[in-house]
């Protein structure tokens, strides 16, 4: 007799459960984890300094904030536009955009590299335009009045002017002056040596009074503040407790002087460095010299300094132009 109806359950075949399939890993886990493969590849294959790897991680964190969970790979020039058009929305100066697009670029490429993109979308990408913002540059009784504000009253006072004098006569950033040795200062000779960006070193000469200033500062102060630790300390610049005296320690201090000297309120170390090379150029020196001392790459980067001075420019006007 045949059965009709529903099938006895007993009678089915037993169907083997498949596995279950690992869930794919979250594109936020992704993105982490090629944010510190990409920091590793900038710090261990590119040899960049220090503070050049915190700031590609900084920027590359900022992209990956704006990301959020979209995959990185599937981004067209488009959409990297917009990211553009966020990072004005931040607010941020025409210089930070500049960089942020110059770190996304290095992070497609290594993307590239390690075989996550054929092409990069990224190099479509225009770079912002530095001379949109000219940098503000003292006057040199602005930068002579600010050597006087560290006085007798105030801690340190003699290391802080000898940091003054430090900036202003070498043009160097305040993470070369914090990062500065004993080792590479040179006072007979009048020079001392800078390690910039890359540890890329370079001379540059020390004037008379700003080797005076360090010198009174190294046979008056810095041993008492070395004394503070238990083996002597390498750095030119010290803490009050001994250490090296830190790059946003230094930004501190130079606002403080400012604040007294009357000096614009948005000065920084930068200014410092900027108004090194202004006053240079309009001196007489050589572009060449001046992109050398600063330790530019590029003599584009120091020719912004051409468009500060007008005194300057008016004198080459008069000295070129057939009608001047």
């Amino acid at each position: 007799m045949v059965l009709t109806g529903r099938p006895i359950l007993g009678d089915m075949p037993i169907i083997p459960k498949k596995p279950l399939r690992p869930r794919p890993p979250a594109a936020a886990t992704i993105s982490k984890s090629y944010l510190e493969s990409f920091v590793s590849y900038v710090a261990g294959e590119c040899h960049l300094a220090e503070n050049s790897v915190a700031a590609y991680r900084r920027d590359t964190k900022r992209f990956f904030q704006w990301l959020e969970a979209r995959p990185v790979t599937a981004l067209s020039i488009r959409d990297l536009a917009d990211y553009v058009a966020w990072l004005h929305e931040q607010k941020l100066n025409p210089t930070s955009i500049a960089r942020h697009i110059a770190s996304l670029k290095v992070f497609f490429r290594y993307l590239q590299l390690e075989g996550v993109l054929v092409e990069s979308p990224a190099e479509l990408l225009g770079s912002q335009k530095l001379w949109e913002r000219v940098p503000k540059v003292l006057t040199t009784a602005q930068v002579t009045r600010m050597f006087e504000m560290p006085r007798s009253g105030d801690h340190c006072w003699r290391r802080d002017r000898a940091l003054l004098e430090l900036l202003y006569a070498t043009g160097c950033r305040a993470s070369e002056l914090s990062n500065l040795k004993l080792n590479d200062l040179h006072l007979n000779e009048g020079f001392c040596i800078c390690r910039g960006k890359g540890d890329k070193q370079r001379m540059v000469p020390l004037g008379a009074k700003a080797a005076a200033a360090v010198t009174t500062y190294l046979e008056k102060e810095r041993g008492s503040l070395a004394s503070q630790v238990a083996s002597p300390p390498e750095w030119v610049l010290l803490s009050y407790r001994g250490r090296r005296l830190r790059r946003e320690r230094i930004w501190e201090l130079l606002k403080r002087y400012a604040l007294r000297a009357g000096a614009p309120p948005e000065i920084g170390p930068h200014t410092m460095r900027h108004s090194f090379a202004t006053h240079m150029l309009a001196g007489g020196a050589d572009l060449r010299q001046v992109q050398e001392m600063l330790g530019h790459a590029s003599i584009a980067t120091t020719q912004i300094y051409t468009h500060v001075d007008p005194a300057r420019l008016k004198a080459v006007h008069a000295k070129f132009h057939p009608r001047g």
